[in-house]
């Protein structure tokens, strides 16, 4: 049976840019089972434009009160009805391809939990030639739980399973992810379990323009002080729905280190630092290190 995917497309205040984005998704070489926008409480005309997608039938909108882009998140997967969900910032556009190119890695890797694509500006030229092969990332619950690894793209490259994010959303906190809620998926991801895939092919335009959320903002050191507060209660949050045990995880450092095929350099130095840290017992530490030192270089042998 071929997997329904919705695309979900967040908007606020964005008439000029959200029937781009909506068009984009309609014209896949492989029709979405779903689009559903939902209106974060815009006050341009943004749902005027919206009208004849809904007359047709073609769109679905959810028009809510403004309270950021975790609370869309939210209210936009609780609609849902797809098998993947894909994310798409109302300002940015999908190629024709991309949706085509992203169910085939699900459909060829049931394993796979979570794939993002790559991206490029609006000036570049579309991609040349086939896909590469997804890249497997493997597990980073570990990882991401002891060095807050990010593990991912913005908002319009993401998919994930609907099993996956049915363990992440519906997440609290509104006020700290009025913006960058992208950052929930991708560490809700990885902390609450799920597989990894790369798509390294540019299938997303992103968009930078004077009216981004943030694109473009520079952030002040009150700024960086409360989005760290925002990301450890997010964290805690997080394990917590795991039934992570933070005392005892990195012990299992060296068994998520062994699901990524063929790691890079910069991953066996993330995880020797796990490995090393005081969270792991003096009479392990070599034990870890040694184990995935060995499997770094047998995957550079191959």
């Amino acid at each position: 049976m071929s997997l329904k995917a919705t695309c979900l497309i967040n908007n606020y205040n964005y008439a000029g840019f959200v029937v781009e984005a909506v068009e984009s998704a309609l014209d896949q070489t492989r029709p979405f089972h779903e689009i559903v926008v939902v209106d974060d409480g815009s006050t341009d005309d943004s749902l005027t434009r919206l009208e004849p997608y809904v007359a047709d039938g073609r769109v679905r909108v959810i028009s809510k009160p403004n309270e950021g882009q975790l609370s869309c998140f939210n209210e936009g997967f609780a609609a849902s009805t797809g098998d993947v969900i894909t994310f798409l910032d109302a300002d940015d556009v999908y190629d024709p391809r991309y949706l085509d190119k992203l169910l085939e890695v699900y459909e060829r890797h049931p394993d796979c939990d979570f794939v993002f694509a790559a991206l490029r500006q609006f000036d570049d030229p579309p991609p040349e030639g086939d896909a590469p092969a997804p890249r497997d990332l493997g597990y980073s619950v570990i990882l991401t739980v002891c060095r807050r690894a990010w593990i991912g793209a913005p908002t319009s490259c993401l998919s994930l399973r609907r099993s996956l994010l049915e363990r992440i959303l519906p997440l609290p906190f509104l006020d700290d992810w009025r913006t960058r809620a992208d950052d929930c998926l991708v560490f809700g991801a990885s902390v609450l379990g799920g597989k990894k895939y790369q798509l390294d092919y540019p299938l997303v335009r992103y968009r930078y323009h004077g009216a981004n959320q943030f694109a473009r903002r520079r952030y002040t050191t009150a700024d960086v002080y409360r989005r760290r507060l925002a990301l450890n209660r997010l964290f805690d949050h997080l394990v917590r729905r795991g039934g992570w045990d933070r005392s005892t995880l990195a012990e299992l450092a060296h068994r998520e280190f062994q699901t990524v095929p063929r790691p890079s350099l910069k991953q066996w130095r993330d995880y020797a630092k796990i490995a090393l840290s005081r969270q792991v017992r003096w009479s392990r530490k070599l034990a870890l290190l040694a184990s995935m030192t060995g499997y770094y270089l047998l995957g550079m042998e191959k």
